[in-house]
């Protein structure tokens, strides 16, 4: 063991060179007390670990804290890929390291079960495994979902749902259990059928699940057609409720993809906090089931490695892969994950990053149930009051201020190539957004973001030391609240103060506002700022940031603040820009407002407007040479502003 001290722009513990080996294993940090920081596995233990004893600048904040933490690293040689990836799963599971990505998400997996060991098999819906001469079905996402299906397959099927206890009861006593009575059992109790016709009954309803072949419908109607014409009524209407029930659970689940495919779809949406999981099954070109879970992430991991874990997560218990896995990127060690897959299904399964057609879709469509997913935990995470009051304590102690920031105010700078240049300020109190209270500002004119953050805040901050509200050039919010208080038959403006003023950048940012502050005369206001990338606070004269731990409800509260000020400045540069084009475009004769909307909508945004031809224009719907000449003309840029307009929206 060596003490965690840093030597020459690395730690103290770094094993010397040629004492690592080069084939592959897996590796852990361990910290001073022996507790295991971190899991990870490599093809080549020398070359990934080279990675983490670089100068100790150049390692990204987080990974930078857990190599510090760390007092030693240890690692364990295997003899394949294959091998070290059962060997981090088992450890990852089994020691819980804090800077390994972390799963919301213990539950175990429903399954359909028929127990064809009975002598009148029943079937059930259960998490159990093992059950002797069972047949299973599943894993299902949910349990409502399974339980709905067995409602509407028994009709389709007629079979026994009810307790073994209940079932010898019955078989003793002659009299049908209770759910044989109301209809909902149909075993050999009920007196409706034998052991044997019984039996048939599942054996048809275990062929029907083996392959779920809808030209059972078509059987069904010929059947109940066939009874019809010889006056068999009664068959008749039995097949009718079976070919209903039929219809109902195909209905449940859409065809997405050719019949015969089978394939698992995983979508997923993150942050530099967290990510959330959104998983289609489908088998047989039908969405059998969907699951969505959370993952907290302590170390800022690409997306390739986030996928790995997740995989590893998904289908390291009772879930089976499907043959093909669609996944939105491909990890570092497909090859070896792959084959572990494969060993847990028995069969070949292939990691596929679709590009374009259904499988695409369906995975931008998983893509956009993680991203809502990801939305509704911050939802509901910011909606709880203890875990508020936890983010503002937190914040308060770190930023050491004298009272907990109930009132904290938010700037973030928008522009496009330097042009268009707007500012947001969005407002938390108590830890919720008070949109009513939100603002907006134009910036005519500012030599980069850090001017822009000076003019802001020197016009905001005018208003607390007595300035007239009017002379400030703040807007109302954006329509998303109401309630204005009033003052001498004004709407007041910046009716309260804050305690904490938060601007959306990193030192640069945080130094022209504190300048702002110092300038306006101002005293007992707390300033900080947000760097986007690493997630780092800073505060004003400091030469290093404040690391807040990455789930603690104190960052996630500054992302949420941070992101919503972003949002506000973006929707509002937006909304100018549209308006802005509208209305140049409106005043040329001839174009009304459906040709300004049609000419938005055929190039699909303004900077491609402004570069087309006079040729492209004409091409659109109602728009002639001789307009679109005019449109031309009226479009082109000024020659000292040529390229004001092509550059990326600022972030």
């Amino acid at each position: 063991m060596f003490p965690a001290s840093s030597i020459g722009g690395s730690v103290a513990y770094r094993p010397k060179p040629g004492e690592i080996p080069t084939g592959p294993g897996v590796y852990r940090f361990i910290d001073p007390d022996g507790r295991v920081l971190y899991v990870g596995k490599a093809k080549n233990l020398r070359a990934r670990l080279s990675n983490y004893f670089a100068p100790l600048h150049t390692l990204h904040e987080r990974t930078r804290r857990m190599v510090l933490t760390a007092s030693k690293v240890e690692w364990t040689v295997v003899a394949s890929d294959v091998e070290s990836l059962n060997l981090e799963i088992t450890w990852i599971n089994e020691l819980k390291p804090p800077f390994n990505v972390r799963f919301k998400d213990d539950k175990s997996y429903p399954y359909l079960v028929v127990t064809l060991g009975d002598e009148a098999p029943r079937v059930m819906v259960s998490r159990k495994r093992g059950i002797r001469g069972a047949r299973y079905f599943g894993p299902y996402p949910k349990m409502w979902a399974v339980t709905e299906m067995v409602e509407i397959l028994v009709r389709l099927f007629p079979m026994r749902t009810c307790k073994d206890s209940d079932y010898r009861r019955a078989m003793t006593s002659g009299k049908p259990c209770f759910a044989g009575q109301i209809g909902r059992c149909f075993g050999p109790c009920s007196g409706k059928v034998t052991i044997e016709e019984h039996r048939a009954n599942v054996d048809r309803f275990v062929a029907f699940m083996q392959n779920q072949d809808p030209r059972i419908m078509r059987d069904l109607e010929r059947e109940m057609r066939a009874a019809a014409a010889v006056q068999d009524y009664e068959t008749a209407a039995r097949k009718r409720d079976e070919l209903h029930a039929a219809t109902a659970f195909f209905e449940k689940s859409a065809v997405v993809l050719g019949e015969h495919v089978d394939l698992d779809v995983l979508g997923i949406e993150h942050d530099e906090l967290s990510a959330a999981v959104h998983l289609f099954i489908v088998r047989g070109g039908r969405i059998r089931g969907e699951r969505s879970w959370n993952v907290d992430k302590e170390l800022d991991v690409p997306l390739g490695e986030l996928v790995e874990s997740v995989i590893e997560h998904a289908y390291g218990d009772e879930l089976v892969p499907a043959r093909e896995i669609v996944v939105p990127e491909s990890p570092e060690d497909a090859d070896a994950l792959e084959l572990w897959l494969g060993e847990r299904a028995g069969r070949k399964v292939e990691l596929r990053v679709a590009q374009r057609g259904p499988k695409a879709a369906l995975l931008a469509t998983a893509t956009q149930n993680a991203k809502q997913a990801l939305v509704l935990a911050k939802t509901r995470r910011s909606a709880d009051f203890t875990t508020r009051s936890q983010a503002l304590e937190d914040i308060q102690e770190a930023l050491e201020m004298p009272d907990a920031p109930l009132r904290i105010e938010c700037y973030d700078v928008s522009h496009l190539s330097g042009t268009n240049i707007v500012a947001s300020m969005v407002v938390f109190e108590d830890g919720l957004p008070r949109k009513d209270e939100y603002r907006r500002f134009v910036i005519p004119a500012s030599s980069d973001d850090t001017d822009s953050i000076h003019q802001v805040l020197t016009r905001r901050l005018a208003y607390l030391r007595g300035g007239d509200a009017d002379e400030t050039g703040a807007e109302q919010g954006d329509g998303e609240g109401s309630g204005q208080p009033q003052l001498d038959g004004r709407r007041r403006k910046f009716a309260y103060r804050p305690n904490l003023l938060v601007v959306d950048g990193g030192q640069p940012q945080v130094e022209a506002a504190a300048k702002a502050l110092s300038e306006s005369g101002v005293d007992g206001i707390t300033l900080c700022g947000i760097a986007k990338r690493l997630e780092e606070i800073w505060t004003p004269g400091a030469d290093y940031p404040v690391i807040l731990p990455r789930n603690s409800e104190a960052l996630f509260l500054f992302q949420r603040v941070r992101d919503e000020a972003h949002r506000f400045a973006i929707t509002h540069q937006r909304q100018r820009r549209k308006r802005d084009i509208a209305s140049v475009l409106s005043e040329i004769p001839g174009v009304g407002p459906a040709r300004v909307k049609e000419l938005l909508r055929h190039f699909g945004s303004v900077t491609e407007l402004r570069g087309a031809t006079v040729e492209e224009i004409a091409e659109v719907k109602g728009v002639g040479p001789a307009l679109a000449t005019t449109i031309r003309s009226t479009l082109q840029p000024e020659p000292d502003r040529a390229h004001g307009d092509a550059g990326p929206e600022r972030r």
